[in-house]
C-alpha cells in the first residue's frame, strides 16, 4: 500500500511516528508532506523522517485564507507521481482536497469540535474521520468513533518509556519539584478571539514558590520571564512532562498528555468546555482540571502543589484510563490495512476495536 501522511503541527509527528514505523515494516510505502509551524521540521529530522516541505498558510486570517488554495495545489504536486492509495492526516484541509482531486482516498483524525470552518471546508471531500467516543460533534455519515485519544497513538505504554537522561541536561533529578508551563501563540484559524493567561508573570512567580519553574512559549515572552523558558530538544519534552510535579498552561495538545501521562494538568483557556477530551479526562478520570480564569487555574494549581501525594494519585487514575483505552496505534494500523472494509466493521461492530487494539499490554 502507498500512503501519504500530512503534518500540520508537531503534534502528528508524534501521532503518527510509531504507525509509519509499524507500516514500514509490514512492506508499505511512505510519502510524508509537511507544512512550517513551530517545531515541525525539526521534529521530522530528529526522528530521521524524510519529507516534503511545503512551506506555511501564515499567521493571519487574510493570509491563511489566500495561502489555503496554494497549499492544496503544493499538496496536489508533492503527492500525484507517488500515486497513493490513501491519504491521512490530523484535522488536514489540504489532505482531504488533494486527495479527492487525484482520486485517492483520505482518512483524517479529528479531535477539536470548535474547529468548524476546517470540518465544513474538507468534509465535503474527504472518505472518513475518525474521532474519539468523547469527541461531542455529530460530523455525518463518515464519522468512525474509537475508544481512545489521539496522544495515546505515542504515550501509550506500549510506545513510551520515560527516560529521566533529560531530567540531567536541566541540572534536575528524579523526585525534585518543578512545574511546566506553556504559553501558546493564539494564531491557529481556530484560536481567533480566544485568551490564556493573562497575568503570565505572576502566575510564574506564584509557582516558583513551590518548584522551578520550566517554560515552554511559542512566541516572545515577557523580559521578566526569559530565564525560565527551556531550550530542550522537543522529541525530549514527553519526558519532561512524565516527570514533572505538574503541567500550567494554554496548550490544550501539551495538557492532555501531561493528563495521560499521570501528571497533573491544569488547562486555561477560554475554549474550555468546548472539547470531549477535556471534559472527559476531568470528570471522568480526574486527571486535568480546565479554567478560563487564571486566578483561578493559580489556586488549583497550588492546592495540588501542596499535597505531597499528587503524583502518586494521577499515576493511579492514568491506570485507570489506560485499563479503559484502546491502542490507537494498532487500532490505526488495522483499520488503514483493512480499509474499506474496516469502515463497515467499525459501523456495524464497533467492538472489532477491542480485539484488533488491546486496551493493556498488546503488541502490533
Amino acid at each position: 500500500m502507498r500512503i501519504v501522511v500530512d503534518i500540520n503541527h508537531p503534534a502528528h509527528v508524534h501521532y503518527f511516528k510509531h504507525f509509519i514505523w509499524e507500516m514500514q515494516k509490514r512492506g508499505h510505502e511512505f510519502l510524508i508532506t509537511a507544512s512550517e509551524k513551530d517545531v515541525s521540521y525539526r521534529l521530522l529530522d530528529a526522528y530521521g523522517f524524510d519529507y516534503i516541505r511545503l512551506g506555511n498558510y501564515g499567521k493571519s486570517l487574510i493570509k491563511k485564507a489566500v495561502n489555503l488554495p496554494l497549499m492544496d495545489l503544493r499538496m496536489c504536486n508533492a503527492i500525484k507521481n507517488f500515486k497513493p492509495d490513501i491519504c491521512i492526516g490530523s484535522g488536514s484541509i489540504r489532505v482531504a482536497h488533494a486527495a479527492y482531486l487525484l482520486k485517492s482516498t483520505s482518512v483524517l483524525l479529528e479531535s477539536t469540535e470548535h474547529s468548524g470552518e476546517q470540518h465544513r471546508l474538507y468534509l465535503p471531500f474527504v472518505s472518513t474521520v475518525l474521532t474519539p467516543t468523547c469527541f461531542t460533534k455529530d460530523l455525518g455519515k463518515k464519522q468512525i468513533h474509537f475508544n481512545g485519544y489521539k496522544e495515546l497513538m505515542y504515550l501509550h505504554p506500549n510506545y513510551f518509556t520515560p527516560n529521566p537522561a533529560v531530567l540531567a541536561e536541566l541540572g534536575l533529578a528524579e523526585g525534585d519539584p518543578f512545574i511546566i508551563v506553556r504559553f501558546v501563540s493564539w494564531q491557529a484559524s481556530h484560536d481567533v478571539g480566544q485568551h490564556g493567561i493573562r497575568d503570565k508573570v505572576g502566575l510564574v512567580k506564584a509557582l516558583e514558590e513551590y518548584g522551578r519553574v520550566l517554560i515552554t512559549s511559542e512566541g516572545a515572552l515577557p523580559a521578566e520571564l526569559q530565564e525560565y523558558q527551556i531550550r530542550v530538544s522537543p522529541e525530549k519534552l514527553h519526558d519532561l512532562l512524565y516527570y514533572a510535579t505538574l503541567y500550567v498552561g494554554e496548550g490544550g495538545t501539551t495538557a492532555s498528555e501531561a493528563a495521560v501521562l499521570g501528571t497533573p494538568s491544569i488547562y486555561v483557556s477560554s475554549l474550555v468546555g468546548t472539547m470531549g477530551n477535556f471534559i472527559e479526562l476531568e470528570v471522568t478520570y480526574d486527571l486535568l482540571y480546565s479554567f478560563t480564569d487564571g486566578e483561578a487555574a493559580l489556586a488549583k494549581a497550588i492546592e495540588i502543589l501542596q499535597d505531597p501525594a499528587s503524583k502518586e494519585k494521577w499515576r493511579s487514575k492514568r491506570e485507570r484510563l489506560l485499563e479503559d483505552k484502546i491502542d490507537v496505534t494498532a487500532f490505526m494500523v488495522w483499520f488503514i490495512e483493512n480499509y474499506p472494509s474496516s469502515f463497515t466493521e467499525m459501523k456495524e461492530h464497533p467492538e472489532v476495536q477491542y480485539s484488533c487494539a488491546p486496551v493493556r499490554g498488546g503488541a502490533l
